[in-house]
């Protein structure tokens, strides 16, 4: 049979339904295969991007015309320790499977994104942060060391302390490397299956980020929900969820909450709806009209039904807001959506948000879905972190919108550049190759190069955000 074989050909998306491209998908299951498919690739002249859930807002798992290579079905818990919540497990391990195994030991992953549905795989490749980094840090800091098989044929063995270079450099590599074979992680010990909550209204984003501050390492969990539809004082305004990890005793019955059935998110809304349509019902009002409405409604609830609201919500609960609608994104339309993600430091960060969300408005493409998290700095080489915030827009696309949307996305990033601000590639789907350059610096570029050169002689890894961003000249 012919290498690649058609049969093998898929159309693939990002997760925002924004990119796609077809792609050859091969699917191993053994680190074996996947140097049969490095030898194939170099001889046949093709490239192999490499892919997880396919949850990347960016174009980071897509390699049109190529090979992607799905490690999903590589998915295997190799050891865990309930005593001492160390664990083992294959890189198609993804974030709702490594939970429900740990859980009912009273162990949970140290850091989640918004969804629980990503491997382990990519989370490593992008460094993930989730609502804990000023606390947690990302995913990169709980991993105690990894295996991986590089394009150059090398099978290597990776801790922080043996192989620095190595370590650093393939966490947060997006998956251009090497490719993830075993990963070990240290997880974090639980007495509930609940946090405590206390959420409560701002009336912009000024005061949130004034009120966020000051909790910053004094609480597990902080996120802000920002209506971004709204102008004058009220620009900024919305919702500061803070949240904490219950202490031994607290709970009065822990085995009960510990139970991945007590986690499970239930199928519908109200009894009622089942929550496989909602998207459904959400799509009308996804536009420029209906969501400074429903925006409004939610201040208004929070402001005057849930202000200084204190509760138990579990873990899954607080932790997965993005799987309580399955396939919201489609809610925004055939063109799908993107998600611009920037982190500025905290010296700049609140007159350049408030610049940023303003602009958006002036320009007529509200971004409809504002999240703000605090962060601190990492020793990743190609690093999103600072010491300070940053801010995710969801902007829904169009045909007629597509230009428009690349032009305000490029004086964002102008702005976020001038403010010394940074982007995450698992979310970027708009910078510009001197973008990169600009935030990530020249000697970060060449130490990856220099790695890349090392690792994978002959180019063999690459993606279309690799061929965007990275290929090029620094």
């Amino acid at each position: 049979m012919p290498f690649p074989s058609l049969d093998r050909l898929s159309p693939l998306e990002n997760f925002g339904h924004s990119m796609g491209s077809p792609a050859f998908v091969y699917r191993p299951t053994r680190a074996e295969q996947i140097a049969e498919l490095f030898e194939s690739a170099s001889r046949c002249g093709y490239t192999i991007g490499l892919r997880g859930s396919g949850r990347s807002y960016s174009d980071a798992a897509l390699n049109g015309g190529h090979i992607v290579l799905d490690i999903r079905r590589m998915n295997r818990v190799l050891e865990w320790n309930p005593d001492t919540g160390v664990i083992k497990v294959e890189p198609g391990v993804t974030i709702q499977q490594l939970w429900q195994y740990t859980l009912e030991d009273g162990w949970w992953p140290p850091v989640v994104p918004g969804t629980m549905f990503p491997t382990l795989a990519g989370c490593l490749a992008m460094n993930i942060h989730g609502k804990n980094n000023c606390v947690a840090g990302t995913i990169g800091e709980h991993v105690l060391g990894f295996t991986a098989l590089l394009p150059n044929g090398d099978s290597i063995t990776c801790t922080p302390q043996t192989t620095p270079d190595l370590f650093y450099g393939l966490i947060s590599g997006a998956g251009l490397l090497g490719v993830f074979t075993s990963i070990t992680l240290k997880l974090k010990r639980i007495y509930s299956g609940n946090l405590w909550v206390h959420a409560w209204a701002s009336p912009n984003l000024r005061a949130m980020m004034s009120e966020m501050e000051p909790l910053k390492t004094e609480t597990d969990y902080l996120v802000g929900w920002v209506d971004s539809t709204a102008n004058g004082r009220a620009l900024g305004r919305g919702q500061v969820h803070a949240a904490d990890y219950l202490h031994e005793g607290d709970d009065s019955a822990p085995a009960q909450t510990l139970r991945v059935d007590y986690q499970t998110l239930p199928d519908t809304f109200f009894g009622l709806v089942p929550k496989s349509s909602l998207w459904q019902f959400m799509r009308p009002f996804m536009n420029n009209v209906g969501v400074p409405w429903v925006n409004i409604a939610k201040f208004l609830s929070s402001r005057f039904l849930s202000h200084h609201h204190h509760f138990l919500q579990s873990l899954v609960a607080f932790n997965f807001l993005l799987d309580y609608v399955p396939n919201w994104e489609r809610s925004y339309g055939r063109g799908g959506l993107i998600q611009y993600q920037s982190f500025i430091p905290k010296e700049t960060a609140s007159d350049a948000f408030v610049e940023m969300i303003a602009l958006t408005n002036r320009r007529g493409l509200p971004n409809y879905l504002s999240v703000l998290k605090r962060h601190r700095p990492d020793k990743f080489l190609l690093s999103h972190a600072v010491d300070g915030w940053s801010m995710a827009m969801d902007f829904r696309v169009t045909a007629g919108n597509r230009a428009k949307l690349q032009a305000l996305c490029d004086e964002l990033s102008e702005m976020v550049l001038q403010a010394g601000g940074r982007f995450y590639f698992a979310k970027d789907g708009t910078l510009r190759p001197e973008m990169a350059v600009l935030f990530l610096g020249v000697e970060a570029l060449r130490r990856f190069r220099e790695l890349k050169a090392q690792c994978d002689p002959q180019g063999l890894l690459q993606t279309e955000l690799y061929r965007r961003l990275l290929c090029g000249p620094a």
